[in-house]
């Protein structure tokens, strides 16, 4: 700082000599030619140089990206419960991705072997004191740890270490804080927000804790120990419980415009198929390569939030569409399952269920059961399923053997270069519904909008042009064989 400080005296005081000269107009009359060229000299020496291609255009980048640029210095702390020490520490590699997806440079983390984390302190008081002169060494700003803190347990670690406390449900909390885009994505994250944070309220000293009113002396209060009736602890509750009512109630509007959408689809019979499975797995990417739908795709978690459907066709010309759903992941926390209700129901309502994996990703049997986890909370157990192993291109064909073996319907494809997708697409087709009413038509010129429909309702067996009208064969769903009764072709007997 000494350095610039004299940098600015001395260009001052050079910059007042060249400005001020005298009086006869002449900047330079009255002082010495030989310092006047040192001046000026010393001048452009020390001038800022600006260096072209320097600049962030910050209109090219996310937002995720650009809070990057403002990294918080995180220390993870993980509590070994149950499992291999391999299980503990890929659960903290993903706690280490989850932390710099929410915008942080993870300095280091560490592993406490215990039967169960400590009630008072997560990670037992002896550990918080060691936990204390590794934030000090490191210079931390911030302590995640890999679990759900309890609220005395966040209250203890944050008077004891001196830093910010996060615990894996406030980091998840965050990341979809930062991808949700549609108003719905927006309000289900706070509702999900206000939940957890309505029980872990804390008051700053006791004036914010005073309750008392009327006559208080005989209760020791007196002068000074008279409050408005209402701690400030509870007016906040109160106010979070209010907004969360209103939460509930935009949702529960925009829920109708979902079910609406959905009943219209299953009104024309239109099968229905949803791509769930964990973050990160590649979901997005595999609906753009069946599809081309165009959703982002960004090598982040939990990228994709706002549910994405697209119809497409099969081979014989049926429609069916694919719904891009939000990714899950270990210890998903319960109120961002609830807030995420009504789209998740996309999943337990379709006809079939593409589970993606992550190939490449150190335990992938471990990302199935966490999903079928959460499958399971949100009554989608029962949609029949085909696992999608993702990321062929990069995996191990020998990890992936353990899953072909145990699940009977299994592919490995790759999103990134078609491998398997005309596969998948095939298995899909089988897969769905097939309408099972078989009819025998003769259709006039002027109904093509039926002959539309059969092919993309229904499946055309056999079509003929003759001179009375189109002769069709086909199957078709019990909705659309009632509309086309009265073309049906009389039988002989």
């Amino acid at each position: 700082m000494t350095t610039h400080s004299n940098f600015y005296d001395e260009t001052t005081d050079v910059e007042l000599d060249l400005i001020q000269g005298d009086d006869s107009g002449d900047s330079l009359t009255g002082h010495d030619s030989a310092l006047s060229t040192e001046g000026l000299d010393l001048e452009e020496r020390q001038a800022l140089r600006r260096v072209v291609g320097m600049s962030t255009e910050l209109t090219d980048i996310s937002e995720v990206e650009y809070r990057k640029l403002l990294l918080e210095r995180v220390l993870l702390v993980g509590v070994w419960t149950e499992g291999s020490a391999e299980d503990a520490e890929n659960s903290l590699a993903e706690l280490k991705l989850l932390a710099e997806t929410a915008g942080s440079e993870v300095l280091d983390g560490v592993i406490q072997r215990r039967k169960r984390p400590d009630p008072a302190t997560f990670i037992g008081s002896g550990k918080v004191a060691d936990l204390r002169d590794l934030v000090a060494s490191l210079g931390a700003d911030t302590v995640i740890a890999d679990g759900e803190l309890a609220p005395a347990q966040l209250r203890n670690l944050e008077d004891r270490l001196k830093v910010k406390v996060v615990d894996r449900t406030a980091l998840i909390l965050d990341i979809f804080a930062q991808h949700a885009k549609s108003k719905e994505g927006k309000a289900q994250v706070e509702l999900a927000q206000l939940q957890y944070m309505k029980q872990r309220l804390r008051g700053w000293g006791g004036n914010l804790s005073r309750q008392a009113g009327g006559r208080v002396g005989a209760a020791g209060g007196g002068i000074g120990g008279r409050g408005p009736g209402e701690t400030k602890i509870e007016t906040d509750r109160r106010r979070i419980n209010t907004k969360i009512a209103r939460l509930r109630r935009e949702l529960k509007d925009l829920k109708g415009t979902r079910s609406t959408l959905r009943q219209e689809r299953r009104r024309n019979a239109i099968p229905s198929v949803a791509i769930a499975g964990y973050t990160n797995a590649g979901k997005s990417s595999l609906l753009n390569r069946i599809t081309g739908a165009g959703v982002l795709v960004e090598n982040a978690l939990f990228a994709t939030l706002d549910p994405t459907t697209r119809r497409t066709t099969t081979s014989d010309g049926r429609v069916y569409t694919f719904t891009d759903t939000v990714g899950f992941v270990r210890h998903l926390p319960h109120d961002i399952v609830e807030a995420f209700r009504s789209t998740l129901e996309e999943v337990a309502d379709a006809d079939l269920l593409l589970h993606v994996v992550d190939g490449s990703h150190p335990d992938p049997l471990a990302q199935i059961q966490a999903v079928r986890e959460v499958l399971a909370e949100i009554g989608a157990s029962d949609v029949p399923e085909v696992i999608v192993i993702n990321k062929a291109d990069v995996a191990d064909p020998m990890a992936l053997a353990p899953i072909l073996h145990r699940e009977s319907r299994a592919l490995v494809v790759s999103a990134h270069t078609g491998e398997g997708i005309d596969k998948l697409r095939s298995m899909v087709e089988a897969a769905l519904p097939q309408p099972d009413v078989a009819l025998d038509l003769l259709l006039p010129y002027d109904r093509g909008d039926l002959v539309s429909r059969i092919h993309s309702e229904g499946s055309v067996d056999q079509l003929e042009h003759t001179a009375d009208g189109t002769r069709v064969t086909a199957h078709v769903h019990a909705g659309l064989a009632g509309e086309l009764t009265p073309y049906q072709v009389a039988t002989a007997h």
